[in-house]
């Protein structure tokens, strides 16, 4: 079967890269789960592959999937997002300076503060999406990585990358954008200037709730690239064939999964936006939202299915409208085929920022009404 090389994202995600078995015509790439490889009959390595600690043909198949979805020199994927980031920072130089946001993933900046405790790394941090506090927390010469994310997880705030990336080139360091909550069907911040773009690909890129993974993009040319594969062999932290396999299966459907759930968040925030019960709606896609220009520009697929709301009334009737909710499930993740509902201080605690009458949404492909309804509700029996 003759393969053609200019089709666009969306049939390359849905068909693997235009995958074939060539040996059986299967439409479904093979699992290979071996964890050693023989060498040929000249003692070499069949396509490189040696030790499963390193990668498996079902690995590179995946991580080919996201290179080109990203528009990257190359991927590599871990058995975790934390793993992923762990190996960014380990390769850098010791005592190196970096900076990243104070609102992100609370688990990111708990590793980031104790490395720094420990004097492995410097670190200073910059509110969100505003560009003058991160030139302030930057230091030229100094800082070798600046970690944004965005949009950023807890208010969804927006940076911008393009010019994000320009402050931290000119300073000497790497951008590195965490875009777990914009996939690549929305946002490539590769194009935008990025130097590696992260996802915990346990969220959309996978989109089932079925597995854990990290990926990391690299664009052409970034020599920290195959520092960061080596911290990963030596790690063994190399997303295993079975994961991978799995990961595959979910990137065929990222594009209607992704759509379907921009489309529900939309009409979910914009029904919420003027409640009485509720103070804000936190999310990229409502005019009203201070970084909503910013993200119309980097996010050309949808803005997705995240969002937070801020309750009224008391501090403790937030996490009881959670808890009264019988169609959302009350788990920690995001970008799942399903809707999850979190009381966010509850799960990250004091110290990061989060109010307590925040709810933190990731809204599915179900019929919206049946969302809408649920938190109709759930607000109704704790008024």
């Amino acid at each position: 079967m003759k393969r053609r090389n200019d089709l666009s994202p969306e049939t390359l995600a849905a068909q693997a890269l235009h995958h074939l078995d060539g040996a059986t015509g299967a439409v479904v790439p093979a699992m290979h789960s071996a964890s050693t490889f023989a060498r040929d009959d000249n003692y070499d390595l069949h396509e490189g592959f040696v030790y499963s600690r390193y990668g498996s043909p079902t690995t590179k198949q995946a991580q080919d999937i996201i290179a080109a979805l990203e528009g990257a020199d190359a991927a590599l994927l871990f058995n975790s997002g934390m793993s992923a980031t762990v190996a960014v920072v380990e390769a850098l130089p010791m005592g190196a300076h970096v900076v990243a946001q104070s609102m992100m993933y609370h688990i990111g900046l708990n590793w980031l503060n104790r490395q720094a405790g420990r004097g492995v790394i410097g670190f200073d941090s910059f509110q969100a999406g505003d560009l003058d506090a991160l030139r302030a927390a930057i230091k030229p010469g100094e800082t070798k990585l600046v970690w944004i994310e965005t949009p950023a997880n807890g208010d969804w705030s927006i940076t911008d990358i393009a010019a994000a990336a320009e402050i931290a080139h000119a300073a000497g360091a790497i951008l590195m954008c965490d875009s777990t909550a914009a996939p690549p069907c929305t946002t490539r911040p590769l194009e935008l200037g990025a130097d590696i773009s992260f996802h915990s690909a346990t969220k959309y890129l996978n989109g089932h709730s079925d597995l854990t993974a990290g990926v990391l993009s690299a664009r052409a040319g970034l020599a920290i690239r195959e520092e960061i594969e080596q911290v990963r062999g030596f790690q063994g932290t190399t997303l295993p064939g079975f994961e991978s396999w799995l990961l595959i299966r979910g990137l065929r459907t990222l594009f209607v999964r992704y759509k379907k759930a921009s489309e529900n968040a939309l009409t979910f925030a914009r029904h919420f936006a003027n409640h009485p019960a509720i103070e804000t709606v936190m999310y990229p896609g409502l005019p009203d939202h201070p970084g909503h220009t910013v993200a119309a520009r980097q996010m050309s697929g949808g803005f997705g299915g995240m969002m937070s709301l801020l309750v009224a009334g008391s501090a403790g009737r937030a996490l009881a409208v959670a808890k009264a909710c019988t169609t959302f499930i009350p788990a920690t993740s995001l970008g799942g085929v399903e809707s999850l509902i979190e009381h966010r201080h509850t799960v990250s605690g004091d110290g990061y920022g989060i109010p307590e009458n925040l709810l933190r949404l990731s809204i599915g492909i179900e019929n919206p009404d049946d969302l809408i309804a649920d938190l109709e509700q759930a607000l109704a029996i704790t008024a």
